[in-house]
């Protein structure tokens, strides 16, 4: 676009935002932005957005058909980016900052980016909603084959170069694309037919042990043929995900933001995480979905994590909602602790970001409620309020408050921002296969996860909270998980803290008798097809519910899990178990009991556990 234009652009917009009190329908192709260019719209688009005045609802309206974007110099700022690799700066294709009631309708458009870009970043914006197109890449930011030959010593690879072009690299396979290239470092199978996760092949065992020793060799154009002993053979036919990236730019990227609505997205790919919202309230995501793209015969999604939220507040509304094929979680909601590295006073301490996808964020501001955390028992000490913050550098911040700290704090100790919490509200939608488990949800409000669908290959769900490794918070005080599908893929294969279809696991060094993590924890009316016995495995509860549950015998895998109880419970008290029914021959009928008082534990006549 011309200067001229640009500046008639901000002209009109402001003499409209002064003169009307009515909505502003922005059409771009009045302002010469077409469909099916091939031609970048990257500044185009983004000279609109900076000449839109704030405050005066506007709604920029793109014609149905594709739009490509590609990275522009002078389009990259810096974000700390939550369980993101720090990559900065970060390209961005549309930033809305500083922005109200903005809108943007895509129409069933299609979004499509070029290298490694993040598509949409909303900064410090309040009321933007975001609706009606789709996301994705030509040249994919992960790979795909195809099992083509398996023998002893090798197994050929098919794979598609127009949209993952490939060089042999000292006999490695490196993909190469708009502007990058990286070696292959991860993979995961895919069944050809049901598109689910084969058993047991989660992570590490989907090849074997030293499966990356391998040598490869171009067969003919587009198959490679890898020599080595694989101690593991996918089947022929099946799909291998072929992980070779970084997770440094998120799809959405909402930060600082509030009452921000995503609704009819289809997000086929992104760089990392799918969307990503950090230190921002009251979102609402409807009907979005993060699948493969259904038109270009792909398995994968995402790079990493669907919907990821970290330090949010308000009320967080995910309705009616797909994910399938994404290389972690589809959703994740948590905080983020942060080790105490000294004690400068009574009221000052020196903390630090403990792992190196959190580092350079905001933590806190003025006013917040900050807990004290003991590492080893995770208990909390006791509370206190942020009068200012000072960041050092990216790793390191001088936090004071507002009264003398708690006088048990040491150092090694952590903090978790009690104000940055969430109310959660997960319903009506479907987790299909993908590489990890399909909830993992950390908030001490309300939580409500119903009328979902799971076919997670780990945990449908699981409950943590940590201050020691990956220094996520924190305690849970009131979930309901009510009326879902557990169908039998869950619990296929073998991830971290996949100890049942429902893990409640808290990484809790040492167990204080008497003292909990976690509490109020309801699960009830949900149906669970199990194939193997472990349904709900719950670490350090007080207060937990498993009621008129019905458990459906499957047999679509063998049963493999090294826990030989249907509910397994360590270190909990108040726990109510009855009205479950069993139909087929259940295996997980028991009960399992350690470091706790059985006596806390009411055990109905009305069920299978009895």
């Amino acid at each position: 676009m011309r200067r001229e234009s640009y500046l008639l652009i901000a002209l009109v917009l402001v003499l409209v935002s002064t003169t009307c009190n009515s909505q502003n329908v922005l059409n771009l192709a009045d302002f010469g932005i077409q469909a099916d260019t091939r031609q970048s719209v990257t500044a185009d688009v983004q000279n609109i957005l900076n000449a839109i005045p704030s405050g005066q609802t506007t709604t920029l309206v793109f014609e149905k058909g594709r739009y490509d974007f590609w990275p522009l110099p002078g389009h990259e700022r810096e974000y700390f980016e939550s369980n993101t690799t720090d990559n900065n700066p970060k390209s961005l294709a549309m930033l809305i900052k500083g922005k109200k009631n903005i809108i943007i309708d895509g129409r069933s458009a299609d979004f499509v980016f070029h290298d490694r870009i993040q598509p949409f970043t909303i900064d410090s914006s309040t009321n933007i909603t975001l609706r009606n197109f789709t996301i994705d890449w030509d040249i994919p930011l992960t790979a795909q084959a195809q099992v083509a030959l398996v023998t002893d010593t090798s197994i050929d690879l098919k794979i598609n170069t127009q949209e993952s072009p490939y060089e042999l690299v000292n006999g490695k396979l490196v993909f190469v694309g708009e502007g990058w290239k990286s070696e292959w470092w991860g993979v995961m199978e895919f069944d050809s037919d049901s598109r689910l996760i084969p058993t047991q092949t989660g992570d590490y065992p989907c090849l074997g042990e030293g499966w990356r020793n391998y040598i490869a060799n171009e067969i003919s154009a587009g198959v490679v043929r890898l020599k080595y002993a694989f101690k593991r053979k996918p089947k022929l036919g099946n799909f291998l995900v072929l992980r070779h990236s970084e997770r440094d730019h998120a799809g959405i990227f909402i930060c600082k933001s509030n009452r921000v609505l995503l609704e009819y997205i289809s997000v086929y790919h992104t760089a990392g995480l799918g969307v990503l919202a950090q230190y921002s309230a009251n979102l609402s995501y409807i009907n979005v979905e993060v699948v493969p793209n259904p038109l270009k015969n792909r398995i994968l999604s995402g790079h990493d994590d669907g919907f990821h939220f970290s330090n949010c507040k308000g009320q967080i509304t995910v309705d009616k909602c797909s994910f399938e094929g994404l290389m972690d979680d589809p959703i994740n909601v948590h905080g983020t602790c942060v080790r105490v590295d000294s004690i400068i006073s009574a009221k000052q301490l020196k903390c630090r970001f403990m792992h190196e996808q959190s580092v350079g964020m905001l933590w806190g501001i003025k006013g917040d409620t900050v807990g004290f955390i003991e590492n080893a028992s995770m208990q909390t000490l006791g509370y206190g309020t942020i009068h200012s913050l000072k960041k050092l550098n990216n790793e390191v911040f001088i936090v004071e408050f507002e009264t003398n700290i708690a006088h048990e704090l040491k150092v090694g100790y952590a903090l978790e921002n009690l104000s940055f919490t969430p109310k959660v509200r997960i319903t009506n939608s479907l987790f299909k296969s993908c590489r990890a488990r399909g909830i993992l949800v950390s908030s001490p409000k309300k939580v409500l996860i119903q009328n979902n669908e799971f076919h997670s290959s780990g945990s449908a769900i699981l409950i943590a909270g940590d201050a020691n490794y990956w220094y996520e918070s924190g305690a849970v005080s009131d979930v309901s998980i009510l009326n879902n599908m557990f169908m039998d893929a869950c619990m296929s294969s073998m991830y971290q803290f996949s100890e049942a279809i429902i893990s409640i696991y808290p990484e809790i060094p040492t167990l204080l008798p008497g003292k909990y993590f976690h509490k109020n924890i309801k699960i009830s009316g949900n149906e669970f097809n199990a194939f193997d016995y472990p349904l709900l495995y719950a670490k350090s509860v007080d207060g937990l519910t498993f009621s008129d549950n019905t458990i459906i015998r499957s047999y679509i895998y063998k049963p493999f899990h090294n826990r030989k109880f249907g509910v397994d419970l360590d270190g909990c008290s108040n726990v109510q178990i009855y009205g479950n029914k069993a139909v087929g021959d259940v295996l997980g009928r028991r009960i399992n009991m350690s470091n706790m008082n059985p006596a806390t534990v009411r055990i109905g006549e009305d069920g299978i556990f009895n």
